[in-house]
């Protein structure tokens, strides 16, 4: 069976729905960004994409279709940029702590 081309720059056979696919897809990332608090890399692990796909959905293409959903998505994207300095020290201090507890059970 042949399945028709679907053309994403003037919205033929299939292009709106694909463009509406990837418009609801914005508004979910966004949702769930602002509902969990998470990261960019939350988030794409969760959706199955790309951490610059995700950015792209809430920068880009959400800001056209919800501004005000777009503006809070970043508004939780800029804290965990801020903090991940911070989460990253956390994350290495836990990894050589438990390091260091096994070590001593030796």
């Amino acid at each position: 069976m042949h399945m028709p081309h679907i053309n994403k720059t003037n919205g033929t056979q299939g292009g709106l729905a694909l463009k509406a696919y990837i418009e609801e897809r914005a508004i979910e990332v966004a949702n769930f960004i602002i509902n969990s608090n998470a990261t960019v890399r939350e988030t794409a692990k969760r959706f199955g994409i790309s951490k610059s796909t995700v950015h792209k959905d809430v920068t880009e293409r959400l800001v056209k279709i919800n501004p005000k959903l777009a503006l809070e998505a970043r508004k939780v994207l800029e804290v965990n940029k801020s903090e991940r300095h911070i989460r990253g020290g956390l994350a290495t201090k836990e990894k050589y702590m438990t390091a260091m507890h096994s070590v001593k059970k030796r």
